[in-house]
């Protein structure tokens, strides 16, 4: 399932300047998925990948993770 770029924002409480931030800063974080080839094309991210982003983000805090 995928959700608007406006929507990943509020799930994870940040600003759009703030997820363009993390998404520079952490290079596991998803990727988007642009429907199209122009500049305004809607950006997406895949619902799953967030969950498995956070469920490792999680893991790392616990120290269940070994990278």
């Amino acid at each position: 399932m995928l959700i608007k770029k406006s929507e990943t924002c509020s799930r994870l409480s940040l600003s759009a300047d703030g997820l363009r931030k993390l998404m520079l800063k952490d290079s596991s974080f998803p990727k988007p998925i642009k429907l199209g080839d122009s500049k305004q094309s809607p950006v997406f991210f895949d619902v799953k990948e967030l969950e498995q982003w956070l469920e490792k983000k999680k893991a790392e805090r616990n120290g269940e993770f070994e990278a």
